[in-house]
């Protein structure tokens, strides 16, 4: 069994990015899962190309994508990723898409079928800061999120797969005023839980999870 977890490149400025840092945290097994990580382009349309490379290499029975959030002061699971790119800037390779379909033949939306509060539910009683988000933006965040989510509604609806947003890094923050973050160490913890809360639950704790993201 396998779980293939993506993180991104740095992007806007940033010279790291805690979405790909953390990676290198995660142990190679978690429960009875091989655990396959790969960096992904912070990039429109070729983010998405190396996502699929992946799945067809890997076979992975999960597909768990991270990104960060800035601004963020939680771990937020995402629910839903839309048909839409509006990028506020440019992409790393200058692209800049403005109210443009991420797949002209796709559904407007798409849902993670992760246990998404069961991820939260487990995370916070570990004492980690979590939430459901029902927004991925729609900068590659998103972009990537609807990829995978259409490749599975597509072409393998047993794929399980979503995405999670991280908060900035305190080395990220140094120069930032009011902006939350949080020890990469304890990000890596999140995950691990919430990872192991997708391999316990196969369908979702039915509770409150209403968020403002």
């Amino acid at each position: 069994m396998k779980i293939l977890i993506t993180g991104f490149e740095p992007f806007g400025g940033e010279t790291i990015n805690p979405s790909t840092e953390v990676l290198k945290l995660l142990p190679p097994k978690i429960n009875n899962f091989q655990v396959i990580t790969q960096q992904i382009p912070t990039v429109f349309r070729k983010s998405i190309d190396t996502l699929y490379q992946a799945i067809e290499k890997e076979k992975p029975d999960i597909v768990l994508c991270i990104g960060q959030a800035g601004g963020r002061a939680e771990i937020t699971v995402e629910r839903v990723a839309i048909n839409i790119d509006d990028a506020r800037i440019a992409d790393n390779e200058g692209n800049q898409p403005v109210d443009e379909k991420v797949f002209a033949d796709g559904d407007n939306a798409y849902f993670s079928n992760l246990p998404i509060k069961a991820m939260v539910e487990a995370m916070k009683a570990k004492n980690i800061p979590a939430v459901v988000s029902n927004s991925a933006g729609t900068y590659v965040c998103n972009h990537l999120m609807y990829g995978l989510l259409y490749y599975i509604h597509k072409q393998n609806p047993s794929l399980r797969g979503g995405f999670i947003h991280i908060p900035y890094i305190k080395q990220q923050v140094k120069d930032k005023e009011n902006i939350p973050s949080m020890e990469l160490e304890e990000i890596s913890l999140g995950l691990i839980i919430a990872i192991e809360a997708i391999i316990k639950y196969q369908e979702d704790i039915k509770i409150s999870g209403g968020s403002i993201y």
